[in-house]
């Protein structure tokens, strides 16, 4: 625990140093807020944009944030410190994970309070979007820990964010962009939300594809670390 608590109290210090990570963390929260209370569309979903912009929150933030820093820690030498300094690798992961998932959780709060959700609804949104911010931080650590550097993290993740942000909006406007966005945990997390205010359903396919895109990033972060050598 010991080790766990420095590397968030580590974590906290450095995000404010690093405006371009705590950036993302404030965007979509506030762009769903101007959205949300100026934006007025005939027939318009109740909490459309808040919708929206949670599942792109979640494809991105965690994701990109966590790379980021796992990055620049393995540039530095930094990661290869704290091994060296008996931090074991789940430590880390947890250490790190736990702050990111902190603050997303703080926007996520933002979003469900700015729509119309109230109580089990409220509740429900943000065990929910607990849910994909989870599986974005262990995508993010994967990458992180392949990448050589940050330029490196920043040439994979841009593509894989924008696969896990953007494919469930795009998925409205086109039955191909659907078919793939249903085997990404974003793109179930967005339908899973879509079914609050009605009677929502956890079917077997959410579950299986969530679980499994969360093993798949679990175990290319156990392989990329012992071929990183810090194992």
């Amino acid at each position: 625990m010991c080790n766990i608590t420095a590397i968030f109290q580590k974590q906290i210090k450095d995000t404010f140093k690093n405006k371009t990570i705590l950036i993302q963390f404030i965007m979509f929260p506030l762009i769903a807020i101007i959205m949300e209370k100026t934006v007025t569309i005939e027939n318009m979903p109740d909490n459309y944009f808040v919708n929206l912009f949670a599942s792109m929150y979640l494809g991105m933030a965690p994701l990109t944030s966590m790379a980021s820093i796992i990055s620049e820690e393995k540039e530095k030498n930094t990661l290869r410190v704290l091994m060296m300094s008996q931090v074991k690798p789940m430590q880390y992961l947890i250490g790190t994970g736990s702050y990111i998932f902190s603050i997303c959780m703080l926007g996520a709060c933002v979003l469900g309070l700015t729509g119309t959700y109230r109580g089990r609804e409220l509740a429900a949104f943000l065990g929910i979007m607990a849910v994909g911010i989870l599986a974005s931080l262990l995508m993010g650590a994967a990458i992180g820990t392949w990448s050589h550097n940050q330029m490196s993290a920043t040439s994979l993740t841009i593509p894989i964010m924008f696969i896990f942000s953007f494919l469930p909006m795009l998925s409205m406007f086109n039955k191909m962009i659907e078919k793939i966005a249903r085997i990404i945990y974003s793109g179930q997390i967005y339908i899973w939300m879509n079914q609050l205010g009605s009677k929502p359903e956890v079917s077997l396919e959410m579950v299986a594809v969530i679980v499994v895109n969360m093993a798949v990033a679990l175990i290319f972060f156990a392989y990329a670390y012992k071929k990183s050598g810090l194992a």
